[in-house]
């Protein structure tokens, strides 16, 4: 079909016109399970009541001014992140590639206000994803996405996943930071090894350097926490969200403690639609759900069901899944068969999924589902296994 978009997505035949909470609606009326949400953008499902009304609300009242004037609805979003994380400081933009480049901007900036401009490269993870700019592939350094977009943009080493003496080995008298996501998410799902942030919380702090953790797919309530590191109690300098922060609406944040944020000064860095009142109505309708008493406990619940759920079904289908992986609602299926394959057969039946790297195939349903819809979910990918190759749970 002739297009006037760019071909650069590889998309299912499927357009939707309407969603209600865990489930989308196609052109032609038929009903889907939707455990994509966006790629782990929708967290409280599609047309979430509270979302709804703080949008309309906003949105008779005013929806951009830019950033050369207060905006108090930004002063009471960065309230509440600050108060629930490890940060003193915020700053809005429109996605997780905008957050992760303020994030290196910031811990650039932060090493050269010190009278260290020499620390300026950052140490990455093999398999990691920081995101689409030419700096953050660069960051990620996959040879799938850099393809054709050299020379690399400088400044980046990389070290293998879990590799405690190449990270040390890594860190020298020029490095501004360790960059790492605390569940490698387009890398497969790998969750980072246990007692492995808390150790290079202990190189960073050794070294002088700044822990930046990219929290832009396991953040805000994914993993049962409201960011993933918590689970380990181990806080960074600075940190990048996105995705879910708004269910939706274009919201990305970099977040940081005051003596690294102090290092950005009027002028040295800027959005012109980042944090306007229309995304942070969104947002902190999000974050006042996401925050009510006993929603994150619920969501801890409902992740140990399917991932018990899950486990049973790569018990009962050896020849179709390897292994389940991952972190409260983000779980990878390691197949053994093609991961699209899965994808495919799982859409045809009305649940949507999303791949990953490794052969993996992602759940990542809104963190408000229900023990019904973790059943659906479950039988259905019971019968595309049973189909794929293996007995019935």
């Amino acid at each position: 079909m002739t297009t006037p978009l760019y071909q650069t997505y590889a998309r299912y035949d499927i357009a939707f016109e309407r969603g209600e909470g865990a489930y989308l609606f196609d052109t032609d009326g038929r009903q889907y399970l939707d455990f994509a949400t966006g790629i782990a953008v929708n967290a409280l499902g599609h047309a979430h009541p509270k979302m709804v009304e703080a949008l309309k609300r906003q949105a008779e009242r005013l929806w951009h001014v830019s950033n050369l004037y207060h905006i108090p609805e930004q002063e009471r979003v960065a309230a509440k992140l600050t108060a629930n994380s490890f940060a003193d400081a915020v700053f809005f933009c429109n996605s997780g590639a905008e957050a992760v480049e303020t994030g290196l901007k910031t811990v650039r900036r932060f090493h050269h206000e010190a009278g260290s401009p020499q620390r300026w490269r950052i140490v990455t993870v093999e398999g990691a994803f920081h995101g689409r700019t030419l700096a953050e592939l660069a960051a990620g350094r996959q040879e799938k996405h850099m393809a054709g977009f050299g020379p690399i943009v400088d400044g980046f080493d990389q070290v293998p996943y879990g590799d405690l003496e190449a990270m040390k080995k890594a860190v020298t008298d020029e490095t501004a930071a360790i960059l790492v996501e605390p569940v490698q998410g387009e890398g497969g799902v790998h969750p980072m090894p246990p007692g492995y942030l808390k150790a290079l919380r202990g190189i960073a702090d050794a070294e002088g350097i700044l822990l930046f953790y990219d929290e832009v797919q396991t953040g805000m309530g994914r993993t049962g926490k409201l960011f993933a590191h918590e689970w380990d109690d181990v806080p960074p300098d600075v940190m990048a969200v996105a995705k879910a922060l708004a269910g939706g609406f274009p919201v990305g944040a970099c977040l940081a403690s005051a003596k690294v944020a102090g290092a950005m000064s009027a002028g040295s860095h800027g959005s012109t639609f980042g944090g306007n009142p229309l995304a942070m109505a969104v947002a902190e309708s999000v974050l006042d759900t996401m925050l009510e008493e006993g929603f994150l406990d619920n969501v801890q619940r409902i992740a140990g069901l399917m991932n018990q759920r899950l486990g049973a079904i790569a018990d009962a289908h050896p020849g179709v899944i390897e292994e389940v992986r991952g972190l409260g609602l983000l779980i990878g299926l390691k197949c053994v068969v093609p991961a699209g394959d899965v994808i495919d057969a799982l859409r045809e039946d009305g649940l949507l999924t999303v791949g990953a790297a490794e052969n993996v195939v992602r759940f990542l349903p809104p963190i408000i589902i229900d023990e019904s819809q973790v059943d659906s979910a479950v039988q259905i990918l019971d019968g595309v296994c049973g189909r794929l190759g293996g007995s019935s749970a």
